[in-house]
């Protein structure tokens, strides 16, 4: 089990992560595709990811929305692990941040 971060470290390591915020618990990124076909081929280079880190993220789909939420369930928070998988889905986020990308 990992240590879970303080709010002051998680908030120090999200300014090194465009497009993450904390959520209660989690940390979350909000993408938007000009369609669901794009936003699937982007979760699914997520998901071989995840595989590859055997850490994986929650995912929503809602047509051409995707929501990545990340949070370390066995240990109830934040970890290290969270941020190393958040900095690996923003190599495979489409780059630059393109004006269909919303933060919500």
């Amino acid at each position: 089990m990992s240590t879970v971060l303080s709010d002051a470290d998680i908030q120090q390591a999200l300014q090194k992560l465009p497009g993450w915020k904390k959520n209660g618990s989690t940390i979350e990124r909000n993408f938007q595709f000009a369609n669901f076909l794009q936003a699937m081929d982007f979760v699914n280079q997520i998901a071989e990811a995840a595989e590859a880190l055997n850490h994986h993220p929650d995912i929503h789909i809602s047509y051409n929305k995707v929501m990545m939420t990340l949070i370390s369930h066995d240990s109830g928070g934040v970890t290290q692990r969270d941020l190393r998988m958040a900095g690996r889905i923003n190599e495979l986020a489409p780059s630059p941040p393109s004006a269909l990308e919303r933060h919500e």
